[in-house]
Formats: structure tokens, sequence, C-alpha cells
């Protein structure tokens, strides 16, 4: 009987363990976790051989379990359902959704983007990362009167182990006809005044691709060019946007760079804006169309209009030679936060080069794993850390690459709320982030903004625009 009372007991606790889910590993079976052995884990994370992860450790910069707001509720998280589905386009690496169909206007469309890797999803933005580890990445409730603060506490945090793909709110229209949509133009245009609503319902409606078909075929049909007779028909905010709307996004991207170094002073932040967050592939068509477009070359500029190691980190960024491998490696994420630690924190003044050299090389899901490991070194986030060693231009860069690398869709709404606080509008912050964005993460930009600010990106724009200029950035947004 005692025998047989051990035995039911055994099978008691057995059942009871994988009930409540304590890992076990069948034999062949791969972790999902790095292997035994590659790097030595802090105290507090489990041993090498396996076993169970105990509650987090009260220093390692995680929040507990509870007093947070439900999965899908964190920033950058999209909802399942409910979202327009990508543009049709040629699969390949990098960080852009194009819109169908080969380069348009002699300038490639940047290829499909996805954040930490992999391949399509069936339902977008699902997160691929093991349940039962959830609640040890699960942010603290942001604030919105400060959201300086949501860098230093985790706003942009994601695990390096998550993946989320992207949509943006335009995609290719079904049933396209070029020379139809050239008609439409052509009588919004003739006679006395414009029909503007008819073409805001043209241009919010095609992907960029099917508009240079369309301005293509309005030069084939009327021998006239679309953008000098818009340009003659509309005036400011509004033809602006509809100007960068017709743009290929390559050549707005160069456009824009030129136009933030030519002349007196230098727009810093738009130079940060589109160097730190593009693609290699991107970044190197941007420096190609620049020097054919504009006859100069991109670094001799950069020299000409910034200085120090905001300019070496900005010749760096224009070389596009990030490393795009989407697999971590864990064991140099390890050795990367100790070597940012000594280079700032750990020793008397800053070593600069070192935060350029890791930042402007590593992949960004890398760099994820860095900042993850840098937190248990130097018992602070990296952002705080750069926040304390750097200042200027050159900290704003070095937080633009993190902040991308941890929360893109983050980084692009902090900057549409901050074009659009307070009094006046920078209306051409907000113009080109979403041209720009509209046909790669806006949908997931609009969500962040919400849960970041606790107000909608729509009913921002909303209060602080007006007329077609309103009406068409609302017709973008997807409102």
């Amino acid at each position: 009987m005692d025998i047989l009372r051990a035995f039911y007991s055994i099978i008691l606790i057995t059942g009871i363990q994988r009930a409540l889910g304590f890992a076990f590993q069948p034999t062949g079976q791969e972790s999902v976790y790095p292997p035994a052995g590659q790097y030595t884990y802090p105290a507090g994370y489990p041993p090498a051989g396996g076993g169970t992860y105990p509650a987090a450790p009260p220093n390692a910069g995680y929040p507990g379990a509870a007093g947070y707001p439900a999965p899908g509720s964190y920033p950058g998280t999209p909802q399942a359902g409910g979202m327009p589905s990508y543009p049709g386009a040629p699969t390949g690496p990098g960080f852009g959704v194009p819109p169908a169909g080969p380069a348009f206007g002699g300038y490639p469309q940047p290829p499909v983007q996805s954040y930490g890797g992999g391949g399509p999803a069936q339902i977008p933005g699902t997160w691929v990362f093991p349940c039962h580890m959830l609640r040890y990445f699960k942010q603290p409730k942001l604030n919105q009167e400060s959201p300086s603060q949501l860098v230093k506490h985790g706003s942009y945090f994601q695990p390096a182990a998550m993946v989320q793909y992207t949509q943006g709110t335009i995609q290719a229209a079904p049933n396209f006809d070029a020379n139809r949509d050239a008609e439409i133009l052509r009588k919004a245009m003739k006679g006395f005044g414009t029909d503007e609503q008819a073409i805001i319902n043209v241009v919010a409606n095609r992907s960029n691709d099917q508009r240079q078909k369309i301005k293509a075929a309005f030069k084939t049909m009327y021998g006239k060019d679309l953008i000098k007779d818009l340009k003659s028909e509309l005036s400011g905010n509004v033809e602006e946007l509809i100007l960068a709307l017709f743009m290929p996004s390559i050549y707005y991207d160069a456009w824009s760079l030129r136009h933030a170094m030519k002349g007196v002073g230098t727009q810093e932040r738009v130079l940060i804006e589109i160097l730190c967050t593009r693609t290699n592939q991107e970044i190197r068509d941007i420096v190609n169309c620049y020097r054919s477009e504009f006859g100069r070359d991109i670094e001799q500029d950069i020299r000409a209009d910034t200085s120090g190691h905001f300019e070496r980190l900005l010749i760096s960024m224009c070389q596009g030679n990030r490393d795009e491998n989407q697999n971590v490696d864990y064991q140099k994420a390890q050795e990367d936060a100790q070597r940012l630690y000594q280079a700032g924190e750990g020793r008397l003044g800053t070593d600069e080069s070192c935060f350029n050299m890791v930042l402007a090389s590593r992949s960004f899901p890398q760099l994820k794993a860095t900042v993850e490991a840098y937190s248990r070194v130097a018992n602070r986030d990296l952002l705080s850390s750069i926040d304390r060693e750097f200042s200027g231009n050159v900290e704003c860069g070095l937080k633009a690459i993190l902040q991308c690398a941890l929360n893109r869709p983050a980084f692009f709404a902090e900057r549409l709320y901050y074009s659009m606080k307070g009094a006046g509008t920078d209306d051409s912050t907000l113009i080109r982030i979403i041209v720009t964005r509209s046909e790669i993460d806006l949908v997931q930009i609009k969500q962040v903004f919400t849960q970041m600010y606790q107000k909608t990106l729509a009913s921002m724009i909303s209060s602080d625009t007006s007329g077609d200029y309103r009406r068409l950035l609302l017709a973008i947004v997807g409102q």
C-alpha cells in the first residue's frame, strides 16, 4: 500500500506541474532561449542547464506583474483584425512596405520592413514570444504630461525576442486605372476654381507607385506636367502635402535632406529622423539620388553643416553598412553592454567613439538585446545613461537610434506629438512623417500614439489644422 500511495503521489505531482505550466523539454526539441553555456546568466536568472524562471529580481529593471494594462495595450502592439492589408510588394530585407510593381522615376521603393526579422505573418501584429514570459516585460503606465520620462522609464522598451509586423494606412487601390484618375484630376483643376475634394479622393487612396503612373498618364493624355498644374491651383500646407505625396519616396527623403542643409542654418532633427531610421538599402539609394538630382555629395554637405561627434555619427549613418542580420548574439550583447558602461558611466569622462561604433554598426534586434543587458550591468537603462553622458544633437541622434531599435512606432508617435503640441504647428515635420510612414507603419504609429498620449492622432490633427489640409491629412491617417 505504501508503494502504491507513493506511485499515485508522483503521478499527482507531475500532473499539477504540467497544469501549472512548469517548463519541460522533450528530447530533440530545441529551446527558444540561447544554448547552454553561450554566456553566463546574472544572478536571479535560470541556470544554463534549464529549469523554471524565478520571479523577476528587484533590480533587474522590469516591473512587477501587478497593476499593468491587459495584454495588447502596450505601445506598438497592434490589435488583430480591422486593419487594411499591405500594399503588394516585392519581398526583401529591411524596414519598408513598398507599393506594388517595379521602381518608378529611377528610384527604387524601400524593401519590405519588419522589426526583429522573420517572415510574413497571417495576422498582422502577431508577437512571437513565449506567453509565460510576457509578465516580465509589461510596461509601466505611460505619462502623457512628461514624454521625456517615457524614454527613461521604458515606453520604448520591447524584448529583443519580440517580432512586430507593420502596416500602412494607404494601400494600392484595386481596379486601378491611371487614365481615369488623370482625367478626374484634370477636371478638378479645369475652369474656374478647383475641386479640392476630388483631388483628395484620388491622392489619399492611391499608393505612391500608382501616383507615379497617374503623373505619367496625365502628361501623355494632356501634354502637361501634373505637378506644375497642381502647384498653380493649390497653395500653403495642402500644396506641400500633395506635392510630397507625388514625390517618389527615395527622392522625397533626399529632397528633405537637401532642404534641411540648404541656406542659412541646419535642421538637425530632419537629418536625424531620416538618416538614423532608414535601412541600409534606403540610405544608399538616398545618397545616390542626392548626388544625381542635386549634383552634390551628401557627406560633404554634412561636414559643412555639422561638426564634432554629431558629424561623425551622421557620416557613419550615410554609409548604409549597419548589420542587418536578424539573429541576436546574446554574448555579444553582454560584451557591448559592458563596453558601453566602461565608456560612459564606469569612467570619468565619455568615450564617444565607443557609443558611435556600437550604435552605428549593430543590428536593431542586437541593440534591443544590448539595452536589456545594459540595464543589468549598470542598474540603469541605456537611454538614461546617454542622457547623462551626452548633450545636444549627438544625444538626440544616439537616442533616435535606440528608440527605433526598441519601438520604432513610438519614436515617430513622439515626433508627431511634438509637431503639434503647444502654440503653432511644425507642419513640415507633420507632413513628412505622415507621408513617409503612410505605407509602412502608420497603423502602429496611430495605436501607440493613443496609448502614449491618451488621445488619437486624428483628434490632434483635427484640432491643429483646418480646411482641405485637415481633410487630406485625416484621409491619409485613415479617419
